[in-house]
């Protein structure tokens, strides 16, 4: 193995959409179990997270789509409370990587959470390079994405290894070579690391 890969949420940094849609109930008409149904039916998270739509654009969408009475400053609040303290991987796991491999996050976001998250969880500056969605114009599992993950990787698929909470995405992965295991918590990481000979 010489690249390590990692996707950003629920591998790295915890979070929970229901704590947003609680907040939202009560600025909203609708109830917290509708409102990501109205969400899901229209094609704006997707929008958001490919960078065909920003930051401004989604708050004003998003603000229709739900019939939010809130201010700018209050939304963004909301709309990133759902990540929690701590990260689900140990600093000092990426910090032995690092030292020998290349370490790379490849992750569906958006510029909104993804500005917090940089500030929140410090220990994402010990990876070489991100791949993030809006930035890059695909999402996981959309080729596209792993292939530029590749590109940034610099070695071969069979010389990665990539670390991902949701099933389809792993597969996507492996759809493009690369050894991918879903992720379960940091002892799996690290007996899985192991397992294929990487040391830190």
């Amino acid at each position: 193995m010489k690249t390590i890969i990692f996707d950003l949420g629920n591998v790295i940094v915890p979070f929970d959409f229901k704590r947003a849609y609680a907040r939202i109930e009560g600025l909203s008409p609708f109830a917290a179990a509708e409102i990501p149904l109205r969400l899901r039916g229209t094609d704006l998270v997707q929008r958001f997270e490919t960078g065909r739509v920003g930051a401004e654009g989604f708050v004003t969408e998003v603000s229709q789509i739900l019939e939010l009475k809130t201010t700018h400053e209050e939304f963004l609040e909301v709309f990133n409370c759902i990540f929690l303290p701590g990260a689900l991987l140990p600093e000092a796991l990426l910090i032995g990587l690092r030292e020998r491999y290349r370490l790379l996050l490849l992750s569906n976001t958006n510029p909104i959470h993804f500005e917090t998250i940089e500030r929140a969880y410090p220990l994402l500056r010990h990876f070489h390079d991100r791949v993030l969605s809006y930035q890059v114009g695909a999402r996981k599992p959309s080729a596209r994405i792993y292939e530029e993950a590749l590109l940034r990787a610099a070695w071969d698929a069979g010389e990665c290894v990539f670390f991902d909470d949701v099933a389809a995405y792993v597969d996507g992965a492996r759809a493009a070579g690369i050894d991918a295991v879903q992720f379960q918590s940091a002892g799996q990481v690290e007996e899985e690391l192991r397992r294929r000979g990487v040391r830190w």
